[in-house]
């Protein structure tokens, strides 16, 4: 022990607890090192993470950090386009602390109640009319009954031979080349009016194993193919292909990225992927009337939690644009959806030029989504041709 006087008082400092206090830090710091060695080192699924943190992190852009150190120098902001605007800073603190935001009113209330993260995903484009109540809806998985393929009247199903008027020969082709593919990760959502003595109040009813989406992805194709883009069609039955992995229905995305992966690996030429799928809403909502006639809308289904997000989006805007041109009021908008209870990949990963597409609803008929496959080809088609001039321009330049 050592003492010390000071203006009278002694004090008295023991070496033993010194000594104790020095090592209690470095144990610590050498435990606290190990802890953050051990969580980095872990695979991203099995990460401790915070959503509310990623969420923030996530959507904090460059120009916001530029920004903020202006407050500092005003010399940063000087090269910003004059067209940016500030972030609003106490707007993300508020949302960051207490995971409200106050333009949305779903998250209020959306985590009280049961089934509400169907609506959690995000308007990245709001097509006309489009807004956080009639966003895009997934249909629930199939009863057991349905997976064993129980058998469901179906009528006007020539509907979807009819073709729509005839296409000019196209003026460029992919020759034998096959560029474009599709496939339909949930195979069985089908269409009630072709559905015969099924409930129609329950739009959980529209599904058979065989009268369903993938007759919307055979008009596509032959759309497609008309128009001189190659396209080849997978129609496996999902259900059973799933039942036979011994998969669960959340597994589903995982089932049809196995095919998807398989026609890449056997066509390297395939560039273009489109998921075709149809929404759980009613007809009001997935109808739109252009020159006097009935489509069935569509929508971009665009996941957040894949690394090709950026290209995704930016294929998403780019046909959004024309279709605004060509078909106003078609496409009801880009929905960037992920998180937990969703996919949030939907084997965009494998593609920046993969595509989730909603085709009509379950009011819809095969007359309308021929017009609508009819005018998907032609929007695909103008901007694949696009592409392609810009890619051999650049060529030509190197």
């Amino acid at each position: 022990m050592k003492g010390f006087r000071s203006q009278g008082m002694m004090i008295s400092i023991q070496g033993t607890s010194v000594v104790k206090g020095i090592l209690f830090l470095i144990f610590s710091f050498i435990l606290l090192f190990t802890i953050t060695g051990a969580i980095v080192s872990l695979k991203p699924e099995f990460r401790i993470s915070s959503s509310s943190i990623s969420n923030v992190a996530t959507n904090l852009s460059g120009e916001a950090l530029v920004h903020l150190l202006g407050y500092e120098n005003h010399y940063f902001v000087q090269g910003l386009p004059e067209s940016t605007t500030k972030p609003d800073y106490v707007g993300a603190v508020f949302k960051a602390a207490t995971n409200l935001t106050l333009d949305d009113p779903r998250s209020f209330l959306g985590r009280e109640l049961p089934g509400f993260s169907i609506f959690d995903g995000k308007i990245i484009v709001a097509g006309e009319g489009t807004n956080y109540t009639n966003m895009p809806i997934e249909s629930p998985p199939p009863l057991d009954v349905l997976l064993d393929e129980r058998k469901v009247a179906t009528q006007n199903v020539e509907q979807a031979e009819k073709p729509t008027k005839p296409v000019p020969p196209p003026t460029m082709t992919t020759g034998e080349k096959k560029v474009a593919y599709i496939y339909h990760t949930h195979s069985s959502e089908a269409y009630f009016p072709h559905l015969k003595g099924v409930d129609t109040n329950n739009a959980n009813n529209a599904r058979h194993p065989e009268v369903n989406v993938t007759k919307v992805g055979e008009m596509l194709q032959q759309e497609l193919e008309a128009r001189g883009i190659g396209t080849d069609i997978d129609k496996t039955n999902m259900d059973q292909y799933i039942k036979g992995k011994g998969y669960n229905w959340y597994q589903s995305y995982k089932a049809s990225g196995e095919i998807m992966a398989s026609a890449m690996s056997s066509n390297k030429e395939l560039n273009y992927f489109i998921d075709i799928h149809r929404d759980a809403h009613r007809k009001e909502k997935t109808t739109v009337t252009i020159n006097g006639k009935s489509y069935a809308k569509i929508a971009f289904i665009v996941g957040s939690d894949n690394p090709n997000i950026a290209k995704n989006l930016e294929l998403a805007n780019s046909l959004h644009d024309i279709f605004e041109k060509k078909y106003p009021g078609l496409n009801r908008g880009i929905f960037k959806q992920g998180g937990v209870g969703n996919n949030g990949v939907y084997n965009q990963d494998k593609s920046g030029n993969a595509m989730l597409i909603e085709f009509g609803g379950v009011d819809n008929n095969f007359e309308e989504l021929r017009r609508t496959a009819a005018a998907v080809a032609d929007v695909l088609a103008e901007y694949y041709w696009q592409a392609e001039k810009v890619d051999a321009n650049e060529t030509n330049k190197e």
